[in-house]
């Protein structure tokens, strides 16, 4: 994994880098954090220290006791370099080259991709100082995020909330791989679907969504624009990708049709409900009135009508949930369905299938099988991506 140098300025938003470096550590990236004397009026540099497992630098230490320059050797092994929450004042230093402290000589020094996450009051963001000075460090090819809209330290309500650790780290997720799908559209399905008996009950499965969302998140990784065609779930959707809520077999088709012949390739992670009841009632019906027995349709094939529409070049991913003979079913599914892969897993195994973070998979493509697993879906995720990239000649 990458070496991230995160730095954090003064600001109530500190405690959120908190969580962002112990995010980053879980990944599996190593951490080393970097306070000014005003983030050490917030936090201790012992609570980096606790989830990093590394030293916290500050600027009492700009020099070892051997005679090292610490800012230069903490620039020289940087992948990236990120400063969140990063205040307006360090936003006006940075954009004019002030170096008056470990952190802001280190961005002097940096010579890796710098991601700066802005955190303020509103009108501090809006200020034309301060807009010159992201303008400056734009030019000078610094990466900024946008500030998130909500409940600022004064009270007020407005743009310049420091962004959620998750949306962070995704972002510094995608920074650090290489762009392999930048101008490609990918379209993806997830989660479960819903087919209603009456407003309370209906058909559905225990699918989460997670499957498809680790997808999205590697596509988006990646550089491609990605579209979500989401069922019903509590997960969110990656930060940067496109989501589009569905709640039954025919919206999610409706859904896809009307995006699929502009994706250079779709991945079809869904589980879609093979059934929906015939008759569906628009009030809660009586338990009577439904009796033992409720009449069934098939509902569309989604993957299917992908595979009788693919237009050439279109790279086609279906995915095979099963129980018992897994890998021949995925063979009948890449043939029938006219798919460049089919991504099969036994969801009677521990670790695999529905509501859990893990899977244990079968890829089944023309040019053979491979064991995927077990590991995070993140991986599997990734896996695909790359599949996707190879089939598009983007590697």
């Amino acid at each position: 994994m990458s070496r991230i140098v995160l730095g954090v300025t003064g600001g109530v938003a500190a405690y959120k880098a908190v969580m962002l470096a112990s995010r980053l550590r879980q990944s599996g990236h190593d951490v080393d954090v970097v306070l000014t004397p005003a983030a050490e009026a917030f936090l201790a540099p012992l609570s980096f220290s606790a989830v990093t497992n590394r030293r916290a630098y500050t600027d009492e230490g700009r020099f070892a006791a051997d005679g090292q320059i610490v800012h230069v050797a903490l620039a020289q092994g940087a992948d990236l370099v990120v400063v969140a929450p990063a205040t307006a004042d360090f936003l006006a230093k940075a954009a004019h080259g002030i170096a008056d402290g470990l952190l802001s000589t280190l961005l002097l020094a940096a010579t890796c991709p710098v991601l700066l996450c802005p955190a303020m009051e509103d009108d501090m963001w809006a200020h034309p100082a301060t807009q010159r000075a992201v303008a400056l460090l734009r030019a000078d090819g610094r990466a900024l995020m946008q500030p998130a809209e909500g409940h600022l330290a004064s009270g007020r309500r407005g743009a310049g909330r420091l962004p959620e650790p998750d949306a962070i780290a995704a972002e510094i997720e995608r920074m650090l791989h290489p762009h392999d799908l930048s101008g490609v559209r990918l379209l993806v399905t997830a989660g479960p679907t819903r087919e209603h008996i009456d407003p309370v009950r209906f058909v559905s499965n225990g699918s989460t969504g997670r499957m498809g969302i680790a997808v999205a998140q590697a596509a988006r990784r990646a550089g491609a624009e990605v579209t979500l065609v989401i069922g019903p779930t509590e997960l969110s959707v990656p930060d940067g990708v496109e989501r589009v809520a569905v709640t039954s077999a025919a919206e999610m088709l409706d859904a896809v049709q009307r995006r699929f012949l502009e994706a250079h390739a779709f991945v079809a992670t869904a589980a879609v409900a093979d059934l929906r009841p015939r008759e569906q009632f628009g009030r809660k019906v009586k338990k009577a009135e439904i009796g033992l027995e409720v009449a069934m349709e098939r509902t569309e094939d989604i993957l299917a009508w992908a595979g009788a529409n693919r237009a050439p070049g279109q790279v086609l991913v279906g995915f095979a949930a099963e129980t018992g003979d897994v890998a021949s079913e995925a063979r009948r599914k890449l043939l029938e369905k006219h798919c460049d892969l089919i991504v099969a897993n036994d969801i009677g195994e521990p670790g695999s299938g529905f509501a859990v973070d893990t899977n244990r998979c079968l890829f089944v493509s023309r040019e053979g099988e491979r064991q995927v697993g077990p590991t995070s879906k993140r991986e599997v995720g990734e896996e695909i991506v790359a599949f996707v990239a190879g089939r598009l000649g983007k590697r």
